[in-house]
């Protein structure tokens, strides 16, 4: 009997465990820290072996096949140790993909991905789809296609998965963006995150299509020198394409094969430049996916995005207040700046991840009326922008984050938390951080 072992023991990894234990492997799971209490029970009930708070390497390097966490690094030393013995080291969506017959629309970028990915899942589950949302969201695939019931997935996938995944092949690619993240996983070196994004288009075929925003740099100078043979549709947010999607005085163009779509951007329940790039990406795929102009369009009306993506909390006094707390990195603060008008005061911070603000100097300059800082080491951000922006407070304190920028604000103004940084430093998670924005917000009215 072939023994798989499941490298971390997440969503991802407990999902792959039962799948690997539904079609007849030998299955072990090891997490070098402490299980989630209810992930832990589901072994149990399931009669799979594990070990949690330590990696017996015996054990491990005896395995046919590795499924390893997204969150483990190549460069560890127990992979490390597994790639030079030639053991395959395969992501949790590799194994899954291997027991479906759904076709798979996937999803990735460095920002937007989880907006696109709701959307289109919304999009094709609302017209009556029979379709299972998964990858780096929600319910883990491989326990998914256990039974494979969907017809259809719609996967979020990031770089991690991406550099596991061999075999895989989407039906529709989506690639929104390559912006430089993550790079403390990557040598330091851009071109590295690249061809892990650019791993999406392998194995797709001339009659599978790929979705891309053609004015992205690092895309385009990718397709400049690469060929694919695949259908490609681009996406422009400045000029008329023949085929694919564009922008033009405020209405969204969308063609693909024999279908045209077009909606006014101010139609749009999720607002802001990228959003209309998320949606041209969407309804692209939703066309490929067969719906109709009726049935996508009811779909983007009835569209809520998810927490912590420029979610309006409150409007009090005129003053709106808008949680952006997934805005991890400069280019997704970058967006979020540009879906405004109205004088802003922002609330960024946290733990920098090698953040170059020159991308947002001439935004923050024009827009931000007040920057307050939250983060225990704000320097590189008081550096950068104390020349720039005419007010700046430094917090360590959610609270008084809030209570600071209403004091700050007046009626027509937007109070943005966007943090540009991980949380690590104040909060559990960006989640853990928008939530205590939201409350403290609720809390002060």
């Amino acid at each position: 009997m072939q023994k798989i072992v499941i490298l971390g023991g997440g969503e991802s990894g407990v999902g792959a465990a039962l799948l690997a234990q539904a079609k007849g492997y030998e299955v072990f799971l090891s997490d070098k820290s402490l299980l989630r209490a209810d992930y832990r029970q589901t072994l149990i009930k399931n009669n799979i072996a594990f070990e949690e708070g330590q990696h017996t390497e015996a054990l491990i390097l005896n395995a046919t096949e590795i499924v390893k966490s997204p969150g483990i690094p190549d460069n560890a030393p127990l992979v490390q140790q597994l790639y030079a013995q030639n053991t395959p080291v395969i992501s949790e969506i590799e194994l899954a993909a291997r027991y479906t017959k759904a076709k798979k629309i996937a999803i990735t970028g460095s920002n937007g991905k989880t907006t696109t990915t709701l959307l289109v899942y919304h999009l094709l589950k609302s017209a009556g789809l029979n379709v299972g949302l998964g990858g780096n969201i929600g319910e883990s695939f491989a326990k998914q296609v256990i039974n494979d019931t969907f017809d259809w997935f719609v996967l979020e996938l990031s770089s991690f998965q991406l550099d596991n995944m061999y075999n895989f092949k989407a039906d529709v690619g989506i690639l929104l963006n390559i912006t430089p993240d993550h790079l403390d996983r990557y040598n330091y070196q851009f071109q590295n995150y690249v061809n892990s994004k650019f791993r999406l288009l392998q194995n797709m075929t001339a009659t599978d299509d790929f979705i891309y925003f053609a004015e992205n740099e690092a895309i385009q100078k990718e397709l400049s020198y690469k060929a694919f043979s695949v259908n490609y549709l681009p996406i422009s947010l400045e000029k008329t394409l023949e085929k694919g999607g564009f922008f033009r005085d405020g209405i969204l163009h969308v063609k693909n094969h024999s279908a045209t779509f077009e909606i006014e951007a101010n139609e749009l329940p999720i607002k802001g430049a990228h959003n209309v790039l998320n949606t041209l990406s969407a309804v692209l795929a939703a066309q490929a996916a067969g719906l109709t102009n009726a049935q996508i369009r009811t779909g983007l009306l009835s569209f809520q995005n998810a927490s912590h993506r420029l979610e309006l909390v409150k409007t009090h006094h005129e003053v709106q207040f808008v949680n952006d707390s997934k805005a991890t990195n400069v280019d997704s603060v970058f967006y979020a700046l540009g879906s405004f008008n109205d004088p802003i005061i922002w609330i960024a911070g946290g733990v920098d991840k090698g953040n170059d603000y020159t991308q947002i100097q001439a935004l923050v300059r024009q827009k931000v009326k007040a920057l307050v800082c939250l983060g225990k080491d704000n320097s590189k951000l008081l550096s950068f922008f104390t020349p720039i922006v005419p007010i700046i407070i430094e917090t360590q304190d959610v609270k008084d984050a809030v209570a600071q920028a209403r004091a700050l604000s007046q009626p027509g103004d937007v109070v943005l938390l966007s943090p540009a940084c991980a949380s690590f430093d104040l909060f559990k998670n960006y989640e853990d951080r928008g939530n205590q924005f939201k409350a403290a917000v609720l809390e002060l009215f």
